[in-house]
């Protein structure tokens, strides 16, 4: 059998096995000196995760560490953008709209069981448990900026692995050249998937090349503990080069094609959303300007703005991937 998907009941963590959010940043230096093998305690961290959610105030979520990471660029110098703001200002339309929405629905969200279905061109296809997705590669802290496509931008500590780790697993057969990914969506556990907002499920892609890169992550938490509901429990993937909705959330598919796949903003809207979504400051939204940015929590609405970066920051280690290629026209 090549995956086995856990389906045994999940036992509650005593409050003291729970990290309080504000110890974190005081806990990161102690982070950079664990061993590279800490999926197991992060295992026993996520057990709870449900129960906890149901009664822990903000912030207190099951503990999950990584070691700091050795991926060149992976760590941004800037300072994190605070947890309350990261965990209540979201785009996350399968609860709403609004950027509090997530916030405030995300709370009916069923993270367990928990699987991802592994299909195409791959030579071992499968479902994986979430415990199993998570063992298999040693869990890594990246500090990541986020840009979001209107404007904004965040800097977060997120916890995970190369998606590399998971793709080398499984073995892309030679006719491979893209990675489609699909999220959740429950009419019953995700109000906004009731709306007409987007063609639900949530669709998203990457060129294969662009999925194997190092700084793809497949992230599992974030400041140190398992993500929030809002912020794309349990699994989401995190592309620090791109603009953010590039980053599907709650994944629960993850499709080899030889054929480019047709997201879900291409499909709302082509004339504004390409498929590459790169962060460029020299090609501009149809109805504003990309050439600046908003850090959400540190610039007030009336301060300067940042001048936004090419690929986010992150030129030097992913602009190759693009030599040649125009990205007005690939945008």
């Amino acid at each position: 059998m090549l995956i086995r998907t856990l389906d045994n009941g999940f036992t509650h963590l005593n409050h003291s096995e729970i990290t309080p959010q504000a110890h974190y940043l005081g806990r990161r230096e102690l982070l950079k000196g664990l061993a590279t093998g800490t999926a197991g305690l992060a295992l026993s961290g996520w057990a709870g995760r449900e129960a906890l959610a149901q009664t822990a105030r903000p912030g207190v979520l099951a503990p999950l560490p990584g070691s700091v990471s050795a991926v060149v660029g992976a760590n941004v110098m800037d300072k994190p953008t605070a947890y309350k703001d990261a965990s209540s200002y979201n785009n996350f339309y399968e609860f709403g709209t609004d950027k509090s929405d997530p916030a405030k629905y995300a709370h009916t969200l069923k993270t367990q069981p928990w699987t991802v279905e592994i299909e195409g061109l791959v030579k071992k296809p499968g479902r994986y448990g979430l415990e199993d997705l998570m063992k298999l590669s040693a869990m890594e802290e990246r500090v990541y900026r986020l840009r979001c496509v209107e404007g904004w931008s965040m800097v977060i500590p997120w916890v995970g692995y190369s998606l590399a780790d998971l793709i080398k697993r499984v073995e892309p057969q030679p006719g491979a050249k893209y990675v489609e990914f699909i999220t959740q969506a429950d009419e019953k556990t995700m109000p906004g998937v009731r709306g007409g907002a987007l063609d639900w499920p949530y669709v998203e892609g990457l060129r294969l090349d662009e999925a194997l890169h190092p700084l793809t992550l497949l992230a599992f938490g974030m400041y140190g503990e398992v993500l929030p509901k809002q912020n794309g429990a349990p699994v989401r993937l995190v592309v620090p080069w791109k603009y953010g909705f590039k980053s599907g959330k709650s994944i629960v598919k993850i499709r080899f094609t030889d054929k480019q796949p047709r997201s879900s903003w291409e499909k709302a809207a082509p004339q504004e959303y390409g498929f590459y979504s790169n962060v460029n400051p020299t090609v501009d939204h149809p109805r504003w300007s990309q050439a600046s940015e908003r850090r959400i929590g540190e610039d007030g609405l009336l301060a300067k703005k940042r001048k936004t970066q090419m690929f986010n920051g992150y030129e030097a280690q992913v602009g190759q991937l693009y030599a040649g290629m125009d990205l007005k026209k690939f945008f």
